[in-house]
């Protein structure tokens, strides 16, 4: 390659003369610089920038917005050489880059030793740090046959973001686990534990989840904001129509509302954000979660222990003794959590809670099947809600287009008098949702009051096609239906919505 005389060459000469001085750049990946063909450095001290075209020096103003730095240093270099340069500053520590054999280490002292070197520790950190400049919710390390993967899940969508050599399984799990404070010398059985992490000025609370696989022990890591801001209804989605709907719901004095949906589609976050509305001076509420996700002032949050028999029945039992307005149980997962939050929203509580059903009618089936009678069922609950999570549009990239076809003859089935403009996006990609079109994600709703009607048919127990057929009749929109809204108001895309309602 001929390079151009208006920039220095980055020389051997030079990398070798300032290797003592040369850092990476905190923030980026492996697999993203070499897509852009850059390579970020500092060196003593000052920010410097590695390109192959002349036309690749633009990025320095990307590069300086990621960095809040000016770039003061311009460098040309040959392709191979900044393939290098990425690997070895972005990839694995040139100190692990060492043989070792392929077989398991078992020896316990040989673990804790791998697992507290200085280039492990740097590296298991830099995996949790850019997981949260990426606004990864989850981190998934997956041993391979020919290494261990890394994902990261961005806006519920699984990203891959690096795969490193077979023989740093061991001493970056061993790191992990030794963090949590798990057995380090059981590789045969699942172990849940615990991280407090703090970076860039935050605290993280880190769910660690260990699983032994056939090449090795998986570990999935969720992290947890601590100072995280609860959001407000409307910003997670809720239309002015829904906000209502769903307003009226909370604002009865007693009653269980229950949230339904898989794991991961934002329930507990609808949750926070009802009882942050309700959180009043004359109001006592107490929530009892597995874990406690968001710290509220003014609330007060128990945490389920069931190895020492703090369960969520347990808890119901002891927090009704404390005399509280309104009760947040984190999920009803068997009969007796059931009957006692039903008995308590008999008896003057505001009950909230989640069930894992497909929709809201779903959990009137869902308690029936646990063995709460129909009748009690009818009595204690005021409002059914389902949701699931869906991607926004970025609004830097997304571009409008005219509808499609099939969006257009699903739309018009289920709104045929729909008077408003429709604004139909599709996903662009740039760097400020990497890539992908979207940015942040939204909820939609499928909200369905208990009362008249609905009880009756709940009472005699009436199969869910029978309530469904009665939720349309009075207008009752589902979770797809919802999700047309939204794509026709320009907030996500129509895949997005059949993505996760079909």
């Amino acid at each position: 390659m001929k390079m151009a005389l208006s920039l220095p060459v980055l020389t051997a000469n030079f990398l070798e003369e300032k290797r003592e001085e040369i850092l990476p750049v905190e923030g980026f990946s492996a697999e993203a610089l070499r897509a852009k063909g850059i390579f970020p450095f500092f060196v003593n001290g000052s920010l410097a920038l590695a390109v192959s075209r002349e036309e690749d020096l633009l990025l320095a103003d990307f590069l300086e917005k990621k960095t809040g730095k000016s770039v003061s240093l311009f460098f040309l270099a040959e392709k191979e050489l900044l393939s290098e340069l990425i690997q070895k500053y972005y990839e694995t520590p040139e100190e692990l880059l060492v043989e070792e054999e392929e077989s398991e280490i078992t020896d316990v002292d040989l673990l804790k030793d791998l697992a507290s070197e200085a280039p492990v520790v740097r590296l298991v950190n830099r995996i949790i740090r850019e997981a949260l400049e990426a606004r990864a919710t989850d981190i998934h390390l997956e041993p391979q046959k020919t290494g261990l993967r890394v994902r990261y899940r961005i806006d519920g969508v699984l990203h891959e973001v690096a795969t490193h050599p077979r023989r740093l399984t061991a001493p970056i799990i061993s790191r992990l686990k030794l963090m949590a404070g798990l057995n380090i010398a059981e590789h045969r059985l699942p172990q849940d534990g615990r991280i407090l992490f703090r970076t860039g000025g935050q605290n993280l609370d880190i769910r660690v989840s260990v699983l032994p696989t056939v090449h090795g022990e998986g570990v999935v890591l969720r992290l947890l904001l601590q100072e995280r801001r609860v959001l407000d209804l409307e910003a997670l989605g809720m239309l002015p129509d829904q906000l209502a709907t769903f307003q009226e719901l909370i604002s009865h004095p007693n009653g269980i509302i229950l949230v339904t949906g898989p794991t991961g589609s934002g329930k507990t976050t609808t949750l926070y954000a009802a009882i942050s509305r309700l959180n009043q001076p004359d109001r006592k509420i107490i929530t009892i979660e597995d874990p406690v996700e968001y710290q509220i002032p003014g609330i007060s949050q128990i945490q389920v222990r069931p190895a020492i028999g703090l369960t969520f029945a347990a808890a119901i039992r002891s927090i009704l003794r404390h005399d509280p307005d309104i009760i947040l149980v984190g999920e009803i997962r068997d009969l007796e959590t059931a009957e006692i939050a039903i008995q308590a929203a008999l008896t003057g509580h505001l009950v909230f809670s989640t069930l894992h059903t497909n929709d809201a009618l779903g959990a009137v089936a869902r308690l029936s099947e646990m063995g709460i009678e129909s009748y009690l069922i009818s009595a204690a609950t005021v409002g059914l809600l389902a949701q699931r999570l869906v991607r926004r549009i970025c609004p830097r990239c997304g571009r409008e287009e005219k509808p499609s076809q099939e969006f257009l003859t699903a739309f018009k089935r289920a709104f045929p008098s729909y008077q408003e403009e429709i604004r139909y996006f599709l996903p662009a990609g740039c760097d400020y949702c990497a890539g992908t079109g979207y940015r942040g994600r939204l909820a939609i709703y499928e909200i369905i009051p208990v009362g008249g009607e609905l009880r009756r048919l709940i009472v005699e127990e009436k199969n869910e096609e029978e309530l469904r057929q009665l939720a349309r009749e009075k207008g009752y929109l589902s979770l797809f239906q919802d999700g047309l809204r939204k794509v026709a108001k320009g907030l996500t895309s129509f895949e997005e919505v059949l993505r996760v309602t079909r």
